[in-house]
């Protein structure tokens, strides 16, 4: 893990400790709003690498894409597609025809 990555994980577990219920609620809260638009951005700053791996020459391929970041394959691919973690912006798949 990261060094960034641990302090922020350090800081939500601090959140999750403190004592006064209230003002951890409050926190937490504050904490949830940011993250909305957070997510977002950051959902597509994780995306951008992917589609310039991609573009390269030659295109680095989604094995060594999902090792780089540490994620599936079919992750690689749903981050690629632009699809996000709740499979709700993924097509429907066709009947198949019997």
């Amino acid at each position: 893990m990261t060094e960034e990555a641990q302090r922020v994980i350090d800081a939500m577990n601090a959140v999750e400790a403190m004592t006064d219920p209230r003002e951890r609620a409050r926190a937490i809260g504050e904490v949830m709003a940011d993250q909305v638009e957070r997510g977002k951005r950051w959902r597509e700053l994780r995306r951008e690498v992917v589609l310039d791996m991609r573009a390269q020459e030659p295109p680095v391929s989604y094995r060594k894409i999902a090792a780089a970041l540490k994620v599936s394959l079919a992750t690689v691919q749903d981050i690629e597609r632009g699809y996000t973690g709740s499979g709700r912006d993924r097509p429907r798949a066709k009947p198949s025809a019997e």
